[in-house]
């Protein structure tokens, strides 16, 4: 009875299971190969580039291959006034598109985002601009500065200019010609981000502003603008980016010419690389872009002050 009468333990709590650590894991190992695959088509050209940075590495002239050390960089800086020339030429023409492309991509930002009968009809002529390729825009601005057929024979016909003029092939009208051009094309860039930003500025701010008596350029400067400043650094900075490295239009327009007048870097890169076969000063010559490139854009990001708040 006594046994009978004893207190039966409270059975024991049931044991945690611990959390395996595949379930956790799972997002990663999916991407991984993918991830993998990225790498290796990121990592391999650049290490590559860096190699033959340091190579004499001709195919035509096998004889001369081996390594030069930091000669290819030595020529480039000391014997090499060419580089020096595209270097100042590509800074020139960074400045003068990114500068223009904001400008009348904040334009038209700012007017396809009013309220007016045909609006998603404006907003489709101004952004298809930007889906079309860059040979493709080259090709139909060749057309359009063809001394025959183009915009010189029509102003040829109306008194102004003469006939056989061609833009492309003057010293003194070979950069805007080809400003134009690619304006054309980069500013539907900058009036889509712009106008993605300003979808987001409420309305309530510029409703309180008009009551405090605040005319449309005090809003502009004192709303829309600090509004707009991340969007319009961001959108700045690939866009030089990408006009430093811009070959397809000028090489299809100009190939660099008249007299290298319109040779950027990337396109003496090219010309070395193709044409030349010189593929170790070509890689020397790439490398120094590519620093260039990440030393502005880390000091353009500096004083900017990118994702900070605006005073």
């Amino acid at each position: 009875m006594a046994q009978a009468a004893a207190v039966a333990k409270p059975p024991a709590p049931p044991r945690r299971r611990r959390a395996s650590a595949t379930p956790r894991r799972l997002p990663y190992l999916l991407i991984a190969p993918a991830a993998l695959l990225m790498l290796g088509f990121i990592a391999y050209p650049v290490i590559s580039v860096f190699y033959y940075s340091l190579q004499n590495y001709n195919p035509t002239k096998p004889w001369r291959n081996g390594y030069a050390g930091f000669d290819n960089f030595v020529h480039a800086f000391t014997k090499d006034p060419v580089f020096w020339d595209t270097l100042v030429f590509s800074a020139k023409w960074v400045v003068v598109e990114v500068g223009l492309q904001l400008l009348f991509g904040l334009a038209l930002a700012l007017i396809v985002n009013q309220t007016f009968v045909g609006r998603g009809l404006g907003r489709a002529l101004v952004f298809s601009p930007w889906a079309v390729s860059g040979v493709l825009t080259s090709a139909i601005w060749v057309l359009l500065y063809n001394s025959q057929t183009g915009i010189t024979r029509y102003l040829a016909d109306m008194g102004i200019g003469s006939y056989g003029t061609s833009w492309l092939s003057d010293t003194s009208t070979v950069f805007p010609a080809a400003v134009v051009a690619d304006l054309w094309r980069g500013v539907p860039f900058f009036a889509i981000l712009i106008l993605a930003d300003l979808q987001s500025v409420s309305k309530d701010l510029y409703e309180a502003a008009e009551v405090d008596g605040a005319s449309r350029i005090k809003q502009f400067w004192h709303i829309t603008l600090p509004h707009l400043k991340d969007a319009i650094i961001l959108s700045t900075l690939l866009r030089a980016v990408w006009e430093f490295n811009n070959v397809d239009l000028l090489y299809t327009l100009t190939g660099g010419g008249p007299a290298g007048e319109t040779t950027t870097l990337p396109l003496y890169i090219a010309n070395t690389s193709v044409d030349a076969h010189n593929f170790g000063y070509a890689s020397a010559l790439t490398t120094v872009a590519f620093v260039i490139l990440l030393f502005c854009s880390m000091v353009y990001l500096r004083l900017s002050k990118f994702g900070g708040e605006s005073k």
